[in-house]
């Protein structure tokens, strides 16, 4: 079953937040990732959108998500964001 790594953020240094985008992608993609939404215009259609960027990946299944966000690679990736962009992250589950 899919599994979905669903991210809104705020960037506050673009600069810095392309270098870990640069390194995260292929990371992400070689844990079975890749993009679904990335960053386009957010239309509320009830309630409302607080405005925040919102990134969304699918990965094969919640073992390839967590392989990849649980993975030693991935932790000075992560830390090339620090200052960078506040984020939330969530892991979800696919129908």
């Amino acid at each position: 079953m899919a599994a979905y790594l669903m991210v809104q953020m705020t960037v506050s240094n673009p600069e810095q937040y392309q270098v870990y985008g640069k390194a995260v992608v292929p990371l992400i993609a070689k844990h079975g990732g890749k993009f679904i939404v990335r960053g386009g215009a957010v239309e509320a259609l009830e309630g409302r959108h607080d405005g925040r960027r919102m990134v969304a990946f699918e990965f094969p299944s919640m073992e390839a998500l967590k392989a990849f966000w649980n993975s030693p690679e991935y932790v000075p990736v992560k830390k090339l964001r620090e200052g960078a962009a506040v984020l939330d992250v969530w892991a979800i589950e696919g129908a």
